[in-house]
């Protein structure tokens, strides 16, 4: 699976967020609750939609399906000078990032995320670092399409070397 390395830059985000568990899945209420607001976000840098799950040190290490993490929808902001009531704040802090591009309407999804995390980054001279994991939906996302594409954005330091 092909991937890039980017370095990215510190991002102003602003939406809503549930936790969840990937057993119980809340992606489908977070973004319907989200989505008939994201015009009223003034100030917007682009259409492009974040997907960004926060996850407790460790949560890989020790997987647990059951086990909680935050997910956000949000979109990226000049500033923090507007934010409209029920909606927060996020700061993506930038960093290093494996990005892999992702066709298709996300029935495999589960799949590509499981195959990212045990074979790929463990391949790699990567290791996942503890910062915020994120989905890029651009203009050429197209929710539930076969043709949809998005970015998955994967937090990455250089693995130690052990001497």
């Amino acid at each position: 699976m092909k991937y890039r390395i980017e370095q990215l830059e510190p991002k102003k985000l602003i939406g809503l967020n549930i936790a969840m568990s990937l057993v119980q899945n809340k992606t489908f209420q977070l973004w319907q609750s989200f989505m008939p607001r994201r015009k009223e976000i003034l100030k917007t840098v682009s259409d492009d939609l974040f997907s960004i799950q926060l996850y407790s040190a460790g949560y890989f290490e020790n997987f647990n399906p059951m086990a909680e993490f935050v997910k956000w929808s949000c979109v990226e902001v000049e500033s923090f000078e507007i934010i409209l009531n029920s909606m927060e704040i996020l700061e993506l802090k930038g960093g290093l990032y494996a990005v892999f591009n992702y066709k298709g309407d996300g029935s495999n999804a589960s799949e590509t995320f499981q195959y990212i995390f045990e074979n790929v980054i463990p391949a790699s001279n990567y290791q996942l670092d503890n910062q915020l994991h994120f989905e890029l939906l651009g203009k050429k996302y197209k929710s539930g399409n076969s043709n949809s594409e998005e970015e998955i954005w994967i937090p990455v330091k250089l693995k130690s070397k052990v001497s």
